[in-house]
């Protein structure tokens, strides 16, 4: 059975098959102790009987007015625990806490524009693509990303998720 539960410290030390796989964005050290400080119920791990980690997400609240918002920064699920529902469960987890926790508008996250396989999943867990950011994922290979949102129920006109007519560039975020 498994176990979805906050991430601990530990944990940093057991996520390599999950991270290590060329789809995950990885990051620094501090970055996730970050999120362990200021977002801890929305950094969760899918944990199998095993004890092994089978996928996490790392997510936060920002924003201000109605743009106040959960955040997907990271879901990933190691490639051994692949197509059994588990990004979806982590998915759900956070609406829920941006929702009840945050009451939060919408939640939104960030994709390259060339993982179609991830678009696709998104859009089945109800997300739309908001718009275009260029040159959103920089380094040897700059790259556009997607902005998709999915409307939480605060958002009873689904405002947050009328997608933009034109892309914007990364210094046009909002956050």
């Amino acid at each position: 059975m498994t176990t979805i539960r906050r991430f601990e410290m530990n944990d940093l030390f057991r996520f390599n098959n999950v991270n290590l796989d060329v789809l995950t964005e990885t990051y620094n050290m501090p970055f996730y102790l970050q999120y362990m400080s200021q977002w801890p119920e929305a950094f969760t791990v899918a944990e199998a009987p095993d004890r092994s980690i089978m996928g996490y997400m790392l997510g936060k609240a920002e924003g201000l007015g109605k743009l106040w918002h959960g955040h997907v920064s990271a879901v990933t699920v190691a490639p051994a625990y692949r197509r059994l529902g588990l990004a979806k469960t982590l998915m759900d987890d956070l609406e829920t806490i941006s929702d009840d926790t945050y009451n939060a508008y919408f939640v939104d996250l960030f994709v390259r524009a060339s993982n179609t396989l991830a678009i696709d999943m998104y859009e089945k867990f109800g997300y739309i693509q908001y718009r275009r950011v260029l040159g959103y994922y920089s380094g040897d290979d700059p790259e556009d990303a997607f902005d998709m949102r999915k409307a939480l129920p605060r958002d009873r006109g689904r405002e947050s998720v009328v997608p933009m007519d034109r892309p914007v560039k990364p210094e046009e975020l909002e956050w």
